[in-house]
């Protein structure tokens, strides 16, 4: 569809990780009940149905609507709603102008020039249409030493952009850039130059446009955010691509992951992803009795354990090291995870084209975690507490709040770290304060158990480069000089092949450092109604197409 999201999960995961799906066949729809009497043989038969508030459910709750300034999975599924990219990506993450508002994407044989033709009926929300010069307003937003947002670095290699026709944009490389078409053109919903010309862009993260009155072009139009419960969006009548099936959708906000299931299963929300692995055995043992089904797959996601490597305690990579030693990520994975899921050893997942298993791995063994910390100057206290220069090694380990698989985590790696003489202190934090937490600027954390959703392309900078460290998404302050070179040459690199092999490469630097504690890959489930039709389970994208789905009577 139009929407991707990169975050990242934190996506954080953001990833947090950050999913949402469907669950219980509790949405009532008029036609529904036309087609179980018998009334409208086409609806029985299987013609699309038009009509009902679909609910779902999430433990995060967005911080905007804004695609240039969010960093968020929960603020991206509901601009994927709201607004329309110029390219979408199809289930194997290619990028496909079709999913988008491009017409076509022409990239000149040096990668130095894209042409994109936009079709020519798309209209914003307010009625007025959208043309190149709302293009060339959203694509120079970023390019301004103005622009304060998270994802500079996806324009870097973006020189200039102008418009040849009213339908027609060229924009023109400094330098070639192979992740610019999928992320780029893929990530960043269009913005009403009509609207938005005047504000000052300085001004622009902070404007109510993104939390009072979002107005895109996609397929449903914002109208409510109550704060704390949920965000309500509405058909797109005039919709370029026709009119999506449901009136509307409820994004309902539920920070309790056990209150989620309890809803589930009474039928008070109709779709949730981000079912933990401990309870999928329990909805599955109701599914059939409330009208849901699961439908399941590898995510492309990571889970990791991460620290404010600014923080003396955490500067030394042997530190690092050994505290992955000190982790038992299989049991993690087995016993907290119910074993749906993969030990994780680098930020891309086993889903990528460019992802490498011939990395560094340091498995559990804690007499080697406490050999290394040792070598690196910590000793035991008198409390059996690790000391350096009169330093304890304690710290505040931070999650959110509703995802019950990361908040066992924490209180598993406070006991399995203690085992080598670390005190961890778990904080649970609401997610909306989590991710302000980790803010460009604002860093105020020690420890934090998070995830990546992750691009469909594999360029690692985003998260990881120096660059990206003071306004950019690389919060741990994590920096490597070499792995920095490798990355900016892996992004000039058109061929894959090619590419695939410098990306490995930095993975294995990634791996070795230990730029975070990398946990699991996790198998992801979604609950949604039994008569969902329309839904394909993208790996990146839980509402995939959302605009497709309709619900079948029964």
């Amino acid at each position: 569809m139009k929407k991707q999201a990169w975050l990242l999960s934190l996506m954080l995961i953001l990833a947090m990780f950050l999913a949402a799906c469907s669950g219980g066949g509790g949405t009532s729809t008029e036609p529904e009940k036309e087609g179980e009497d018998g009334k409208d043989t086409e609806e029985a038969a299987g013609e699309p149905v038009q009509g009902g508030d679909f609910i779902i459910g999430s433990t995060g709750a967005p911080t905007m609507f804004n695609p240039l300034y969010s960093s968020d999975a929960s603020s991206s599924d509901i601009e994927g709603m709201i607004f329309d990219t110029l390219v979408g990506s199809d289930l194997e993450f290619n990028p496909v102008p079709e999913n988008g508002i491009a017409e076509s994407v022409e990239m000149a044989e040096d990668g130095l020039t894209y042409t994109v033709k936009i079709v020519e009926n798309v209209k914003f929300h307010d009625g007025e249409p959208l043309d190149a010069d709302d293009v060339v307003f959203t694509y120079n937003i970023p390019l301004s030493d103005d622009y304060d947002g998270p994802r500079k670095s996806n324009f870097e290699a973006l020189e200039s952009v102008e418009k040849i026709d009213d339908y027609t944009i060229k924009f023109n490389m400094s330098k070639v850039d192979a992740q610019f078409e999928s992320v780029t053109f893929g990530s960043y919903g269009i913005l009403p130059e009509h609207i938005l010309k005047d504000v000052p862009i300085a001004d622009l993260g902070e404007h109510e446009f993104n939390t009072k009155n979002p107005i895109g072009s996609g397929p449903f139009k914002f109208e409510e955010w109550k704060d704390g419960e949920y965000i309500k969006v509405v058909a797109n009548e005039d919709y370029w691509e026709g009119r999506p099936y449901f009136d509307s959708v409820t994004y309902k906000l539920i920070p309790d992951a056990n209150a989620i299931i309890a809803q589930l299963q009474a039928g008070d929300i109709d779709y949730y992803a981000g079912i933990a692995q401990q309870d999928v055995a329990t909805v599955e043992g109701f599914a059939d009795s409330v009208g849901l089904k699961l439908e399941s797959g590898l995510a492309l996601s990571y889970t990791f354990l991460g620290f404010n490597q600014r923080m003396d305690m955490f500067k030394d990579v042997k530190v690092r090291q050994a505290i992955t030693h000190a982790i038992d990520r299989e049991s993690i994975v087995e016993n907290i995870m119910a074993g749906l899921g993969e030990v994780a050893h680098v930020p891309e997942s086993p889903l990528s084209w460019a992802y490498n298993p011939d990395v560094p791995k340091f498995e559990y063994d804690v007499e080697k975690a406490k050999e290394m910390l040792a070598e690196a100057g910590w000793t035991p206290g008198s409390d059996g507490i690790l000391e350096k220069d009169g330093e304890k090694f304690s710290f505040e380990l931070k999650t959110n709040q509703g995802n019950k698989v990361r908040e066992d985590i924490v209180v598993i790696l406070q006991q399995q770290l203690k085992e080598v003489g670390i005190e961890v202190k778990p904080q649970i934090v609401e997610f909306s304060s989590l991710i302000a937490d980790i803010d460009p600027g604002v860093w105020d954390f020690e420890g934090i158990v998070l995830g990546w959703s992750l691009a469909t392309d594999p360029d690692p900078s985003g998260i990881f480069h120096t660059k990206e460290i003071e306004q950019g998404l690389n919060f741990t302050g994590y920096s490597n000089p070499e792995l920095d070179k490798l990355m900016d040459e892996s992004l000039q690199e058109l061929d894959k092949d090619k590419r695939k092999e410098m990306i490995g490469k930095v993975q294995v630097g990634l791996a070795e450092d230990q730029a975070y504690n990398f946990l699991y890959y996790p198998e992801e489930y979604r609950a949604l109604p039994a008569n969902l039709e329309g839904f394909e389970f993208h790996a990146k994208d839980q509402l995939y197409n959302i605009e497709k789905w309709w619900l079948k009577p029964e």
